[in-house]
């Protein structure tokens, strides 16, 4: 009995045993396949999400040398264009500046001229010609020697170039005569001379003198202008801003508006 009940108990121990075992068996070799064929999808997806990544990686690459590239390109352009705009600005204002003193001069002649006549027409009666002269007398001298010392300011710029002394000179000029019909030129040659020496601050002060006093001047958009200039290279991009729209808006038909629609596109 006991020997049947231990007999009965081996059985099913071997039966439970076995049935474990086929089941592990089952179990083993099921996830095994199942595991091997993720990881070649999963080395197969990765394979080619590394290749697309190297392939952007690439591309990017190649898109950012070509950018640099570009971006270089246009900052030589941009480069020689300044250049070529200092040099057409320095010519217009050459070209402005002698125009000007061209059209004084021939003023001053005509003013000349007609004292000469006045006086030679008065030269048969002695009374006339006394009284002619007498009464222009004060005033030939004191308007000969505004023009005199004025151009004698200039010409040490357009002749002899001699920068140094010529801002003394505009300087006495300035002095001597503050209301005198060449004050915006000798302001606005005081500020340009100014300028080319870097000396921001005092360049600014002449230019803006012939902007606030003297609103009616030809030069009043270029010194407008070159206050813009020089807000720019202090890097007051906003002022420097403003200015340059003041002269586009103001001054439409200017040379000057030009100069300011350049150096705007640039800031």
């Amino acid at each position: 009995m006991a020997n049947t009940v231990i007999r009965q108990y081996v059985v099913r121990g071997v039966t439970l045993c076995a049935a474990l075992a086929v089941s592990a068996g089952v179990s083993a070799q099921a996830p095994v396949y199942d595991v091997n064929g993720n990881e070649n999808s999963l080395e197969k997806r990765i394979a080619i999400l590394e290749r697309m990544v190297d392939s952007r990686t690439d591309m990017q690459h190649r898109l950012q040398q070509q950018i640099d590239t570009m971006q270089g390109e246009v900052d030589e352009l941009r480069g020689a264009l300044e250049v070529n705009t200092n040099k057409l600005e320095k010519v217009l204002e050459r070209q402005r500046e002698l125009y000007l003193e061209i059209d004084k001069r021939v003023e001053a002649l005509k003013q000349s001229g007609v004292g000469g006549s006045v006086s030679t027409g008065s030269q048969p009666s002695m009374p006339s010609t006394e009284s002619g002269s007498g009464s222009s007398q004060p005033v030939a001298p004191a308007g000969q020697d505004e023009a005199s010392a004025y151009d004698n300011a200039v010409n040490l710029i357009l002749k002899s170039r001699e920068y140094d002394k010529a801002i003394p000179a505009f300087q006495s000029f300035i002095q001597r005569f503050p209301n005198s019909e060449f004050a915006p030129n000798a302001h606005y040659w005081l500020g340009q001379l100014l300028f080319n020496k870097q000396a921001w601050a005092e360049a600014e002060e002449q230019f803006q003198i012939v902007s606030n006093r003297f609103s009616d001047s030809t030069k009043r958009p270029d010194a407008l202008l070159k206050l813009g200039v020089i807000a720019e290279r202090q890097g007051n991009a906003s002022s420097a801003r403003d200015f340059f729209q003041q002269v586009i808006s103001q001054y439409p038909d200017s040379s000057a508006k030009k100069l300011a629609e350049s150096r705007l596109s640039g800031l």
